[in-house]
Protein backbone atom coordinates (compact mmCIF):
# COMPACT_ATOMS: atom_id res chain seq x y z
CA UNK A 1 0.00 0.00 0.00
CA UNK A 2 2.85 2.35 0.41
CA UNK A 3 4.99 1.54 -2.27
CA UNK A 4 1.49 2.14 -4.22
CA UNK A 5 1.01 5.46 -2.28
CA UNK A 6 3.86 6.77 -3.48
CA UNK A 7 3.75 5.83 -6.96
CA UNK A 8 0.83 7.91 -7.28
CA UNK A 9 1.77 10.48 -5.03
CA UNK A 10 4.65 11.09 -7.86
CA UNK A 11 2.53 10.65 -10.71
CA UNK A 12 2.88 14.67 -12.93
CA UNK A 13 -0.29 15.28 -12.41
CA UNK A 14 -3.55 14.28 -10.42
CA UNK A 15 -7.51 15.55 -10.23
CA UNK A 16 -8.64 17.57 -7.33
CA UNK A 17 -11.96 16.38 -8.13
CA UNK A 18 -12.86 12.84 -8.76
CA UNK A 19 -16.32 12.31 -9.53
CA UNK A 20 -17.29 7.86 -9.58
CA UNK A 21 -20.67 6.07 -10.78
CA UNK A 22 -20.34 3.39 -8.99
CA UNK A 23 -22.11 0.15 -11.08
CA UNK A 24 -22.20 -3.29 -11.29
CA UNK A 25 -23.57 -4.13 -7.00
CA UNK A 26 -26.19 -6.33 -8.38
CA UNK A 27 -24.16 -8.22 -11.39
CA UNK A 28 -21.31 -9.22 -8.76
CA UNK A 29 -23.42 -10.64 -6.43
CA UNK A 30 -25.43 -12.21 -9.44
CA UNK A 31 -22.17 -13.90 -10.55
CA UNK A 32 -21.79 -15.31 -6.92
CA UNK A 33 -25.24 -16.20 -6.91
CA UNK A 34 -25.63 -14.01 -4.09
CA UNK A 35 -28.84 -11.62 -3.37
CA UNK A 36 -28.03 -8.25 -5.36
CA UNK A 37 -28.17 -6.66 -1.61
CA UNK A 38 -24.87 -8.71 -0.77
CA UNK A 39 -23.39 -6.64 -3.59
CA UNK A 40 -24.53 -3.14 -2.09
CA UNK A 41 -22.98 -4.21 1.19
CA UNK A 42 -20.11 -4.81 -0.31
CA UNK A 43 -19.24 -2.00 -2.37
CA UNK A 44 -20.34 0.29 0.62
CA UNK A 45 -16.81 -1.20 1.51
CA UNK A 46 -15.53 0.05 -1.99
CA UNK A 47 -16.96 3.46 -0.98
CA UNK A 48 -14.32 3.32 2.58
CA UNK A 49 -11.54 1.88 0.57
CA UNK A 50 -11.73 4.56 -2.19
CA UNK A 51 -12.64 7.66 0.21
CA UNK A 52 -9.59 6.56 2.72
CA UNK A 53 -7.54 6.52 -0.66
CA UNK A 54 -8.42 9.55 -1.82
CA UNK A 55 -7.69 11.43 1.25
CA UNK A 56 -4.53 10.25 1.62
CA UNK A 57 -3.28 11.54 -1.84
CA UNK A 58 -5.11 14.76 -1.15
CA UNK A 59 -7.54 14.90 -3.34
CA UNK A 60 -9.98 17.88 -3.04
CA UNK A 61 -13.65 16.85 -3.48
CA UNK A 62 -14.92 13.08 -4.37
CA UNK A 63 -18.39 12.87 -5.76
CA UNK A 64 -20.08 9.31 -5.53
CA UNK A 65 -23.19 8.14 -7.55
CA UNK A 66 -24.87 6.78 -4.55
CA UNK A 67 -28.87 7.10 -5.49
CA UNK A 68 -30.33 7.99 -8.75
CA UNK A 69 -33.63 9.67 -9.54
CA UNK A 70 -34.09 6.75 -11.45
CA UNK A 71 -33.34 4.11 -8.79
CA UNK A 72 -36.62 4.59 -6.90
CA UNK A 73 -38.22 2.85 -9.70
CA UNK A 74 -36.34 -0.51 -9.04
CA UNK A 75 -37.99 -3.08 -7.05
CA UNK A 76 -39.02 -1.79 -2.94
CA UNK A 77 -37.21 -4.55 -1.37
CA UNK A 78 -34.04 -3.40 -2.96
CA UNK A 79 -34.86 0.19 -2.48
CA UNK A 80 -35.31 -0.27 0.70
CA UNK A 81 -32.10 -2.01 1.25
CA UNK A 82 -29.95 0.26 -0.43
CA UNK A 83 -32.30 3.10 1.73
CA UNK A 84 -30.61 1.21 5.22
CA UNK A 85 -27.54 0.80 3.97
CA UNK A 86 -26.83 4.31 3.40
CA UNK A 87 -28.75 5.02 6.85
CA UNK A 88 -25.91 3.15 8.46
CA UNK A 89 -23.11 4.29 6.28
CA UNK A 90 -24.14 8.10 7.34
CA UNK A 91 -24.01 6.92 11.20
CA UNK A 92 -21.42 4.40 11.40
CA UNK A 93 -18.87 6.53 9.69
CA UNK A 94 -19.39 9.92 10.48
CA UNK A 95 -16.76 9.56 13.32
CA UNK A 96 -14.04 8.59 10.70
CA UNK A 97 -15.34 11.43 8.87
CA UNK A 98 -14.61 13.80 11.32
CA UNK A 99 -11.08 11.93 12.27
CA UNK A 100 -9.72 12.53 8.95
CA UNK A 101 -11.54 15.73 8.39
CA UNK A 102 -13.78 15.36 5.58
CA UNK A 103 -16.75 17.39 5.23
CA UNK A 104 -19.50 15.60 3.77
CA UNK A 105 -22.52 16.92 2.00
CA UNK A 106 -25.35 15.57 0.09
CA UNK A 107 -26.13 16.74 -3.60
CA UNK A 108 -29.50 15.93 -5.39
CA UNK A 109 -33.44 15.92 -4.90
CA UNK A 110 -32.86 15.39 -0.68
CA UNK A 111 -36.44 16.01 0.12
CA UNK A 112 -37.10 12.80 -1.38
CA UNK A 113 -35.39 10.96 0.94
CA UNK A 114 -37.23 8.98 3.91
CA UNK A 115 -37.21 11.22 7.15
CA UNK A 116 -34.18 8.69 9.01
CA UNK A 117 -31.75 9.34 6.29
CA UNK A 118 -32.57 12.95 6.00
CA UNK A 119 -32.19 13.55 9.54
CA UNK A 120 -28.71 11.54 9.08
CA UNK A 121 -27.56 13.43 6.55
CA UNK A 122 -28.28 16.53 8.55
CA UNK A 123 -26.15 15.18 11.19
CA UNK A 124 -23.56 14.23 9.43
CA UNK A 125 -23.24 17.44 7.16
CA UNK A 126 -23.03 19.67 10.69
CA UNK A 127 -21.52 17.18 12.31
CA UNK A 128 -18.46 18.12 9.45
CA UNK A 129 -19.12 21.16 8.54
CA UNK A 130 -15.72 22.94 9.32
CA UNK A 131 -13.45 20.40 7.70
CA UNK A 132 -11.23 21.16 5.17
CA UNK A 133 -9.23 18.18 3.64
CA UNK A 134 -11.51 16.93 1.07
CA UNK A 135 -15.45 17.30 0.89
CA UNK A 136 -17.23 13.62 -0.21
CA UNK A 137 -20.44 14.43 -1.98
CA UNK A 138 -22.96 11.86 -2.01
CA UNK A 139 -25.39 12.13 -4.66
CA UNK A 140 -29.12 11.48 -3.47
CA UNK A 141 -32.23 11.11 -5.54
CA UNK A 142 -29.78 12.77 -8.31
CA UNK A 143 -30.62 13.42 -11.78
CA UNK A 144 -28.29 15.71 -14.10
CA UNK A 145 -31.32 16.90 -16.49
CA UNK A 146 -33.42 17.13 -13.14
CA UNK A 147 -30.66 19.14 -11.75
CA UNK A 148 -30.97 21.34 -14.67
CA UNK A 149 -34.59 21.69 -14.97
CA UNK A 150 -34.41 22.64 -11.03
CA UNK A 151 -32.02 25.25 -11.78
CA UNK A 152 -33.55 26.98 -15.15
CA UNK A 153 -36.33 26.81 -12.11
CA UNK A 154 -35.01 28.90 -9.62
CA UNK A 155 -33.52 31.15 -12.46
CA UNK A 156 -37.11 31.78 -13.59
CA UNK A 157 -38.44 32.58 -10.18
CA UNK A 158 -35.19 35.53 -9.87
CA UNK A 159 -36.50 36.86 -13.15
CA UNK A 160 -40.02 37.17 -12.47
CA UNK A 161 -39.74 38.94 -8.97
CA UNK A 162 -37.65 41.03 -10.37
CA UNK A 163 -34.02 40.00 -8.57
CA UNK A 164 -32.19 38.85 -12.15
CA UNK A 165 -32.51 40.38 -15.35
CA UNK A 166 -32.13 37.66 -18.34
CA UNK A 167 -29.21 39.05 -19.72
CA UNK A 168 -27.75 38.51 -16.44
CA UNK A 169 -28.14 34.99 -16.17
CA UNK A 170 -24.43 33.26 -17.50
CA UNK A 171 -22.58 30.11 -16.76
CA UNK A 172 -21.55 31.43 -13.06
CA UNK A 173 -24.87 32.37 -12.51
CA UNK A 174 -26.20 29.38 -13.52
CA UNK A 175 -23.79 27.28 -12.29
CA UNK A 176 -24.76 28.45 -8.41
CA UNK A 177 -28.32 27.48 -8.94
CA UNK A 178 -27.24 23.61 -9.47
CA UNK A 179 -27.57 21.49 -6.46
CA UNK A 180 -23.44 21.10 -6.77
CA UNK A 181 -22.59 24.77 -6.14
CA UNK A 182 -21.42 23.83 -2.83
CA UNK A 183 -18.43 21.76 -4.06
CA UNK A 184 -15.21 23.41 -5.20
CA UNK A 185 -15.20 23.02 -9.04
CA UNK A 186 -16.30 20.73 -11.79
CA UNK A 187 -14.76 16.95 -11.61
CA UNK A 188 -11.31 16.40 -13.34
CA UNK A 189 -11.87 12.31 -13.93
CA UNK A 190 -15.28 10.51 -13.94
CA UNK A 191 -14.58 6.87 -13.17
CA UNK A 192 -17.04 4.04 -13.91
CA UNK A 193 -17.29 0.93 -13.21
CA UNK A 194 -18.40 -2.71 -14.81
CA UNK A 195 -17.61 -2.18 -17.93
CA UNK A 196 -20.29 0.54 -19.47
CA UNK A 197 -19.29 3.29 -21.28
CA UNK A 198 -22.41 5.90 -20.64
CA UNK A 199 -23.08 8.77 -18.56
CA UNK A 200 -26.37 7.34 -17.13
CA UNK A 201 -27.46 11.14 -16.09
CA UNK A 202 -24.65 12.12 -13.81
CA UNK A 203 -23.03 15.71 -13.76
CA UNK A 204 -24.13 16.31 -17.26
CA UNK A 205 -23.49 20.08 -17.08
CA UNK A 206 -20.43 19.55 -14.85
CA UNK A 207 -18.39 16.89 -16.67
CA UNK A 208 -18.56 18.80 -20.01
CA UNK A 209 -14.70 18.74 -20.26
CA UNK A 210 -13.70 15.81 -17.29
CA UNK A 211 -11.79 12.74 -18.28
CA UNK A 212 -13.58 9.98 -18.69
CA UNK A 213 -11.83 6.15 -17.30
CA UNK A 214 -14.23 3.07 -17.67
CA UNK A 215 -13.42 -0.03 -15.54
CA UNK A 216 -13.76 -3.39 -16.39
CA UNK A 217 -14.61 -4.02 -12.87
CA UNK A 218 -18.04 -4.00 -11.05
CA UNK A 219 -17.95 -1.71 -8.15
CA UNK A 220 -17.58 -4.11 -5.12
CA UNK A 221 -14.11 -4.89 -6.73
CA UNK A 222 -13.02 -1.43 -7.24
CA UNK A 223 -10.34 -0.58 -4.72
CA UNK A 224 -7.10 0.76 -4.37
CA UNK A 225 -5.13 -0.88 -7.11
CA UNK A 226 -8.28 0.11 -9.55
CA UNK A 227 -8.48 3.38 -8.26
CA UNK A 228 -4.34 3.59 -9.24
CA UNK A 229 -5.12 2.58 -12.56
CA UNK A 230 -7.50 5.13 -12.97
CA UNK A 231 -4.97 7.75 -11.90
CA UNK A 232 -2.53 6.42 -13.99
CA UNK A 233 -4.46 6.93 -16.83
CA UNK A 234 -5.31 10.62 -16.19
CA UNK A 235 -2.03 11.30 -15.89
CA UNK A 236 -1.07 10.46 -19.22
CA UNK A 237 -3.93 12.42 -21.04
CA UNK A 238 -3.50 16.00 -22.11
CA UNK A 239 -6.26 18.21 -20.96
CA UNK A 240 -6.92 21.07 -23.77
CA UNK A 241 -10.46 22.60 -22.98
CA UNK A 242 -11.31 22.85 -26.34
CA UNK A 243 -7.53 24.41 -27.15
CA UNK A 244 -5.57 22.73 -29.65
CA UNK A 245 -3.16 21.63 -26.58
CA UNK A 246 1.02 21.70 -26.43
CA UNK A 247 3.06 22.38 -29.68
CA UNK A 248 4.65 19.10 -31.07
Amino acid sequence: MDALLKEMEALPRRPDHIAVIMDGNGRWAQKRGLPRTDGHREGAESVRAVTRMCRRLGVQTLTLYAFSEQNWSRPKDEVDALLSLLLNYLESEREELKRSDIRLVAVGNVGRMPLPVRMAIRAAEAATAGHRSMTLALCLSYGGREEIVEAARKLADRVERGDLRPKQIDEATFEQSLWTASLSGPPDLVIRTSGEQRVSNFLLWQAAYAEYFFSPLDWPDFRDPALADALRAYAQRERRFGGIGRPA
